[in-house]
C-alpha cells in the first residue's frame, strides 16, 4: 500500500467500514456488488466481476483493507 497521510487513512477506513456490512474486515462479493450498484449504477455483472478480480490482488475472494486502499485511494 502506498504511503498516505493519517487524515486520508481515516477517511479510507470509514469508507471501507461502511461497505463492510458484516464487519468481518473484508468486503466480499455481495458487499462489493452492492457498493458498485450504489456508486456506479448500470455496471454489468461482467464489469463488476472484472473490477472485483482486479482489486482482489491476492485472489482470496475478498477485498481486504490494503487492497481497498490501493484501489479507492488512487488519486
Amino acid at each position: 500500500m502506498k504511503e498516505i497521510n493519517n487524515e486520508k487513512l481515516s477517511e479510507l477506513k470509514e469508507t471501507f467500514e461502511n461497505f463492510d456490512k458484516d464487519n468481518n474486515h473484508q468486503i466480499d462479493w455481495d458487499e462489493f456488488r452492492d457498493m458498485l450498484d450504489l456508486l456506479l449504477p448500470g455496471k454489468t455483472l461482467e464489469e463488476k466481476t472484472l473490477a472485483f478480480n482486479l482489486i482482489d490482488s491476492n485472489h482470496d475472494g475478498m477485498i481486504n483493507f490494503e487492497e481497498f486502499c490501493d484501489w479507492w485511494g488512487k488519486e
